[in-house]
C-alpha cells in the first residue's frame, strides 16, 4: 500500500476567535507546516546520530545528541500546537515529515563522532536559516506571536549549532 501525503490545498481550517484574518492564518500555517516537517525530521536525525555514534567521544556525543533531540521534540509540539491554535490541522506523521522536509537525508553509513557532528551541523545550519526566514515571513504576514515563537526556536538552534561546530575545530 502506497501512502499519499495530503495536498496542502485541502487543509481545512476550523473556526477560531483569534483575531487574525483567515488569509493571514493560512499563510502562517503554511510556513509552520514546513517547519513541523523539518523539525520532526531534524529530531529523528539527531536520534539516528544518538543511536549510532561510536568512538572516543561516544558518551559525550551520545548524551548531547539525545539532549538535542529532546529540545527538538519540544519545538515539534510548540509548532504543531500553534498550527492548531490558528485553526489549522497539524500534519505531523513520519511520512509527511519525510516528504515535506527541507533537510537532506541523513547518511546511514557513518559511525564516527566527528562524522555525526558534521552531518548534524550541516542540517542545523539549514534549519537555522529556515527558522530565520520564517521569523521574517510570519512577521510580514502580521502574526507577531508566531514570529516570536520562531525567535525562541532560533536562539536555541544557533546555540546548538555553535556546540556542534565547536567539536569540529582542530
Amino acid at each position: 500500500m502506497t501512502a499519499t501525503v495530503p495536498a496542502k490545498t485541502t487543509r481545512k481550517f476550523y473556526p477560531t476567535s483569534i483575531d487574525l484574518d483567515v488569509g493571514i492564518r493560512e499563510e502562517v500555517v503554511e510556513v509552520l507546516s514546513k517547519s513541523l516537517a523539518a523539525t520532526l525530521d531534524l529530531k529523528t536525525q539527531a536520534k539516528q546520530a544518538h543511536w549510532n555514534v561510536k568512538g572516543m567521544d561516544f558518551l559525550q556525543l551520545h548524551e548531547l545528541f539525545d539532549e538535542i533531540a529532546g529540545e527538538l521534540e519540544a519545538y515539534v509540539d510548540m509548532v504543531a500546537e500553534r498550527i492548531t491554535a490558528l485553526g489549522g490541522r497539524a500534519m505531523g506523521t513520519a511520512r509527511i515529515a519525510a516528504a515535506e522536509s527541507i533537510l537532506p537525508e541523513y547518511p546511514y553509513d557513518i559511525i564516527s563522532g566527528e562524522d555525526h557532528v558534521r552531518a548534524l551541523a550541516e542540517r542545523f545550519a539549514l534549519y537555522a536559516k529556515h527558522v530565520r526566514e520564517a521569523i521574517d515571513q510570519t512577521d510580514a504576514a502580521g502574526d507577531a506571536d508566531t514570529a516570536d515563537l520562531y525567535t525562541e526556536i532560533s536562539r536555541t538552534i544557533d546555540m546548538r549549532l555553535w556546540f556542534l561546530e565547536a567539536h569540529l575545530v582542530k
